[in-house]
């Protein structure tokens, strides 16, 4: 009986039977709540709160409720205070409520399909926690679920709900585990209308790259290429350097057949001349995720504490919390601060919290914005002995090399330097990178290096490209000035489109309240074959308004703009990203 079902974000028109059914419900069949005669039930969160709603035709068949952290309150806050739950603390804990559905539909999969979505909701808006009200006699659901009891009972009227919490991560992993062939099969027959993909991508993380799969993952039609605007990652709009070109054109078929130096040496001799650095205090990898795979599988255990930037490059989260498990805490950038560093209240955190590793990415992806060398020295030399320090300076260019602590990782044991020659050099394709440690350091990971770690195009490449420093700096100076035009041309589409621009190739367009999410324009923008990244996987903090753009050449920027003026032009508003500014939600608070 799922069936033509279909689940989608509650419209306007919606609200009115929402508000019935759980009278119905909650007042007459349960007596949670006395009735009214208006036959309608109504609470303080209502307006600002997200309904997820299944409907088969025009019959609308059961709703869920979804409260994010940014409303700044909970329903579960009639109930219990934030020190008798102090979870409810978290900045990235989504509130579970009133699930709900028609008599006739109890025994269908109306409600899991309601809490999967639910599920899927929260996970693309940076949603790490969930917390809910259960009630005791579909306890055994829930837990099937995997939801857990906190170990505290609430009672309204004649009802009894026991408060349940679990990890996204873990909620997530169980559906797919218990249920994947279920939902698997279900796909096709459910109308599936909500802004996020109905199953997650199969390791876990959001990459981002969708815009290959435009082109074709399977690379018969790379003529699509011409038509892509692939600002979705951060490659570089320019090509790579005369020399790099010359070096790959000169003999490809040898290049391509021939067994490249096992230890990569002359590409490891080259990095050491143009950065001044002892060779032995290198190693290098297919790119900086191969560094972080390696050099955090040798590190960190589940016992392991680890604290991350938020907002911060994904791929650091999946790998400590997924890939190894570690007990991973976050370092939360404020938006009013400009999302940088606070170098006081980061010194706190880290002297308090045992870490061993902390991980910052200067300048940050996707915040674009730089810490002073000088602050991340004091930083490091005032934190504990024990913690180590990962410097991913991926974009660092764009500032200037002058700022790297490439020179401190070579000699403190605390600190490490992960330098991508992807993203700066034009050699995203290539997949080449390289750290920088102190020599007992650097010597254990090359001893975890596979043979041939970087093929000979990509050693060849990067050669040639570190050796033309002139090229590469005029590039840097012309992303700069690109990224101010297409920051000035977003800017214009609306008073309320606010643009953050910082220092790197890329910049971040939040959307204004009450109007469509970023899913929502990136998705549109797509018909246009213009990719941008939605960020509210990364991160709560986006509040799911937020879309990071890669500058582009002139051509491909103009149309940036206009795909993106298009989508905000025909969308009408989303109801999912109908929540109130900050002012707003102190004023409701008091409704409570």
């Amino acid at each position: 009986m799922v069936c033509d079902l279909q689940l989608r974000t509650a419209t306007p028109e919606d609200l009115e039977w929402i508000h019935e059914l759980r009278h119905r419900v909650y007042a007459q069949e349960l007596g949670q709540h006395v009735p009214d005669p208006s036959g309608q039930l109504r609470d303080g969160l209502d307006g600002d709160n997200v309904y997820l709603v299944a409907a088969r035709g025009a019959s609308r068949i059961g709703f869920v409720s979804l409260t994010p952290p940014w409303l700044g309150r909970y329903g579960l806050e009639k109930y219990l205070m934030r020190d008798e739950l102090p979870l409810l603390a978290d900045d990235d804990l989504f509130e579970v409520r009133v699930l709900t559905v028609e008599p006739s539909w109890r025994a269908t999969a109306a409600a899991p399909l309601l809490m999967y979505a639910a599920l899927r909701w929260i996970a693309v808006r940076g949603g790490r926690r969930v917390v809910a009200m259960g009630r005791s006699e579909l306890l055994d659901m829930y837990l099937a679920a995997g939801l857990r009891p906190v170990g505290r009972t609430v009672h309204s009227g004649a009802v009894t709900f026991e408060v349940l919490t679990g990890s996204v991560t873990e909620l997530t992993r169980l559906a797919m585990d218990r249920y994947g062939t279920t939902l698997e099969r279900l796909r096709s027959a459910v109308d599936w209308r909500l802004d996020v993909a109905f199953a997650p991508r199969p390791d876990g993380c959001e990459h981002g790259g969708a815009s290959f799969t435009a082109i074709g993952t399977d690379f018969r039609n790379l003529h699509r290429r011409q038509r892509i605007v692939a600002a979705d990652v951060l490659d570089a709009w320019f090509p790579p350097a005369p020399g790099v070109r010359a070096a790959l054109a000169e003999d490809p078929a040898w290049a391509a057949r021939t067994s490249p130096p096992t230890g990569a040496e002359g590409l490891l001799a080259e990095i050491a001349t143009v950065r001044a650095l002892p060779p032995e205090t290198l190693a290098v990898g297919a790119g900086s995720s191969d560094l972080i795979f390696r050099a955090f599988g040798q590190w960190l255990s589940p016992e392991s504490r680890v604290l991350l930037m938020d907002p911060g490059y994904g791929e650091y989260a999946h790998v400590t919390e997924k890939v190894i498990g570690c007990r991973v805490d976050r370092f939360r950038l404020r938006r009013e601060d400009g999302w940088r560093i606070d170098p006081d209240r980061l010194s706190d955190a880290v002297r308090s919290g045992g870490y061993d590793l902390v991980v910052v990415v200067n300048p940050n992806n996707p915040t674009g914005r730089h810490a002073p060398v000088a602050e991340l020295r004091s930083l490091i030399a005032a934190a504990p002995a024990r913690t180590r320090w990962w410097i991913d300076e991926a974009y660092l260019g764009y500032v200037g090399l002058t700022e790297s602590l490439a020179d401190l990782a070579a000699s403190d044991p605390r600190v490490v330097v992960c330098s991508s020659l992807s993203k700066m050099y034009a050699l995203s394709g290539m997949r080449a990178a390289y750290l920088v440690a102190e020599p007992a350091t650097a010597a254990l990971l090359r001893r975890w290096t596979p043979p041939w770690p970087v093929s000979l195009p990509a050693q060849l490449a990067a050669v040639a490209a570190l050796r033309d420093p002139a090229y590469y700096n005029d590039r840097w100076l012309r992303t700069h000035a690109l990224r101010r035009h297409l920051a000035a041309e977003l800017a214009g589409l609306g008073e309320n489109v606010i643009v953050e621009e910082a220092v790197a190739n890329f910049l971040t367009v939040n959307l204004p309240t009450g109007g469509p999410s970023a899913a929502h324009v990136v998705n549109e923008c797509r018909r246009h074959d213009v990719y941008l990244r939605d960020l509210s996987p990364l991160s709560s903090r986006y509040q799911g308004r937020s879309v990071r753009i890669a500058v582009k050449d002139t051509v491909e920027n103009a149309r940036i703009v206009a795909a993106f003026h298009a989508s905000l032009d025909g969308l009408r508003p989303d109801p999912a990203s109908l929540v109130p500014t900050p002012r707003s939600v102190l004023a409701a608070g008091s409704a409570l």
